[in-house]
């Protein structure tokens, strides 16, 4: 609202540091949660993101498409649970801010596989789920970096749970 009345001078220098579509890599580690917890260790998370960034107001959307694989503790001859998920964002940036925390939640399509070879031999299943979170954005020289911890759940009969914990850059 502060930036309609503004002169357009000033106004088009707020929207230049806004980039309007951004592509994005993370990584980071994947801590699973409640039951999940109990059968699986701490694994890893990658994720790409398309971000939708309108000028002149603090929301956003961004699409990511997140793969998390966990070691099934006791498992013989080892073996692995993998969360696979296509999710739509809001993503609310705090206003003015150069080193930006946000706040971002959405939902989407999950799906788990277990079992001990990616190909074959796994059992899966497709289900909706929900994410919920936030992060630290920083404005670098040509690209973003940030900073971000998402609470997921895949509703199956018994909810899985994870927070992947990521850094990555937007260009």
């Amino acid at each position: 609202m502060a930036l309609a009345g503004a002169p357009l001078e000033a106004r088009a220098q707020v929207s230049s540091v806004v980039k309007p579509v951004q592509f994005g890599v993370a990584l980071g580690a994947a801590i699973p949660m409640s039951d999940l917890s109990d059968i699986a260790s701490t694994g890893y998370n990658g994720t790409v993101t398309l971000g939708f960034n309108p000028a002149l107001i603090p929301f956003g959307v961004r699409i990511d498409a997140a793969y998390n694989q966990f070691s099934i503790k006791d498992a013989v001859g080892g073996g692995n649970a993998r969360f696979t998920s296509v999710t739509g964002n809001l993503v609310y940036k705090i206003p003015g801010a150069t080193v930006s925390p946000y706040a971002i939640g959405g939902a989407g399509w999950y799906n788990a596989a277990v079992g001990n070879n990616f190909f074959v031999g796994s059992d899966s299943e497709s289900k909706f789920g929900w994410n919920v979170g936030g992060g630290i954005a920083l404005p670098l020289s040509g690209f973003d970096a940030f900073i971000e911890a998402r609470y997921n759940q895949m509703q199956t009969d018994t909810p899985l749970k994870f927070i992947p914990i990521t850094f990555g850059i937007m260009f």
